[in-house]
Parts: C-alpha cells; sequence; structure tokens
C-alpha cells in the first residue's frame, strides 16, 4: 500500500524489445513506498532505459509494472506526473551555459503548473514569488546543497561545478515537484569511493523522508533494494551493418525515447493550457461578479 508521499514499485516480466533485441526483460520487483532502489550492471546493459521505462518515459514491450498503483505501459503519463528524473544523457540534462540561480529558477517555474495553475494565475506575483523561493530552499537542504560553498555562489556556472554538486543541484530541481518517485542515471560515475558514499547518503536520507529513489549504478551498497541488468541481449546484424557498441544503442534508445516523451508531453501540456484557459476564464469572471 501507498504511503501518502512515496511510491510503491512493482514490476512483473517487466521487459522491453527493440529493433537491436532485447534491452532488458524478465524484470521483477516488489518496493514499498520510501525504498532506495539501485538498477545495478554495466554501462550498456539497458539499465538508463529500465529507469526511463519504471518512470514513463519508456513504453515497455513484455510484461507490466505498477507505480503507486498506475499500471504500465497503459498509464505511462500518470506515472510522469508523479516520477521525476534527475540528468540522463540525452533527455534531461543540466544546462551548461546556466548559473546555479538560473537553473533553479527554470525548474521551478517548470514544476508550477503541476501545482494548480488557476489558482497561481490569481496569486500576487510577490506571493508567488514568495513560494516559489521557499521551494527552493526547501528542495536545496534536502540536497545537501549550499549555495554559499560554491566558487561564485548562486552566481556560479553549472558547468563549473564539481560532479557531486551537479549531482546534488539535480537532485534539488527534482524535488522541486514534490515527487513521489526520485530516479537518478549514472549516480557513481566519476565519483571517488568518498564522494559515492556522500551520495547514497543522499539518497538514503531522500528515502528516509518518505520518497522512493530508484538509481542507477555500476556497484550498489549492501543495503539497498537491488535490480541487476545483464549484458544486452542484442540482435545480430545483418549483411553489410556495422555492430554498435552496448553503451551507443543505449543511448540511442533513450534519445528516442526522449522525442517520444517530449511529443507525449507536448500534447499533454497543449490539453493543460487549454483546460488552465478555461479555468482562468471562469475564475476571473466569477471574482468579476463578486
Amino acid at each position: 500500500m501507498d504511503s501518502p508521499h512515496g511510491a510503491a514499485v512493482r514490476a512483473e516480466d517487466f521487459g522491453l524489445k527493440g529493433p537491436r533485441g532485447w534491452v532488458f526483460r524478465d524484470v521483477r520487483l516488489d518496493a514499498g513506498p520510501g525504498s532506495l532502489i539501485a538498477v545495478e550492471g554495466p554501462s550498456g546493459s539497458g539499465r538508463t532505459c529500465l529507469l526511463l521505462a519504471l518512470t514513463g518515459r519508456m513504453k515497455a514491450t513484455e510484461g507490466h509494472a505498477e507505480i503507486a498503483g498506475h499500471r504500465l505501459p497503459r498509464h505511462l503519463s500518470a506515472v510522469r506526473r508523479i516520477a521525476a528524473l534527475g540528468p540522463v544523457t540525452g533527455v534531461n540534462e543540466l544546462d551548461q551555459s546556466l548559473t546555479v540561480a538560473e537553473q533553479l529558477r527554470e525548474g521551478a517555474l517548470l514544476q508550477r503548473r503541476y501545482e494548480g495553475p488557476v489558482r497561481a494565475l490569481l496569486r500576487p506575483r510577490g506571493e508567488r514569488r514568495t513560494a516559489a523561493r521557499a521551494r527552493i530552499d526547501t528542495a536545496l537542504a534536502a540536497a545537501g546543497l549550499d549555495l554559499a560553498t560554491l566558487p561564485k555562489g548562486e552566481r556560479t556556472s553549472v558547468r563549473d561545478l564539481e560532479r557531486l554538486e551537479a549531482v546534488r543541484l539535480s537532485v534539488a530541481i527534482a524535488l522541486l515537484g514534490a515527487p513521489r518517485l526520485l530516479a537518478l542515471d549514472d549516480l557513481d560515475l566519476k565519483l571517488s569511493d568518498a564522494e559515492r558514499a556522500e551520495a547514497w547518503t543522499l539518497l538514503r536520507s531522500i528515502a528516509a523522508a518518505g520518497t522512493t529513489v530508484l538509481a542507477v549504478c555500476s556497484e550498489a551498497p549492501d543495503d539497498v533494494t537491488v535490480l541487476r541488468t545483464g549484458a544486452a541481449e542484442a540482435a545480430a546484424p545483418g549483411p553489410g551493418d556495422t555492430a554498435e557498441e552496448p553503451e551507443a544503442a543505449e543511448e540511442t534508445q533513450a534519445a528516442e525515447a526522449a522525442e517520444e516523451t517530449q511529443a507525449a508531453e507536448a500534447t499533454e501540456d497543449t490539453d493543460a493550457t487549454e483546460d488552465t484557459e478555461k479555468g482562468a476564464d471562469d475564475a476571473l469572471a466569477e471574482a468579476g461578479r463578486a
């Protein structure tokens, strides 16, 4: 059963087959709300695609999963609304041209559409700004990122962040929308042993606060729920074809999933905008009659 916040994650014979063969298959999982789940495996083993499938960004072709009771692959959009992504190459990356403050403000603006857009339109600008600042401060505290320790404070460029600082920033941005499931790719990439320990300590604290956490890694600690991915079962190349490296194949499929997700979300945004505009007109008309 789900808690009021964290999402239970269940999978039964969950799999994805692409043009090159099986990306992952036979995935089984039963994790309660507030669990810390590691997707462990070598690069190119389908781990990123599994993360995208469990967060509603990629459509599985076999079996099913349930995220907070939303069944996959049928209810992709419902899962996307409650699951937040950290950086995934080609899908959801930090903007290296922005400062930390700009990246946070952009994240807060993008999350505003989830918190009741009609009411937000009627709130004073100063109140909206104060609420956004409070949400950013709360997310930074949860992610353990103290802007005062950065070389130029909040004006530090994203490209100048250390790897662990970038992870913390990504986590903070993902937490702005109060997701029930937080998912991160390549958690331990380019981290020292000490930094890796810090990163897992961060994720344990988030899970302990109630949010379910799903993290892709090369080697998981002993105290987490582990999903292991093996070598991808790729189809043999045909005559004249060139075999593709597993890492490149997975990145290609993730990028293709990103395009499909963006198209789907664009359709959802159009529908949501139409509903918002109608709701705003009704709300403003009602306010005028009062």
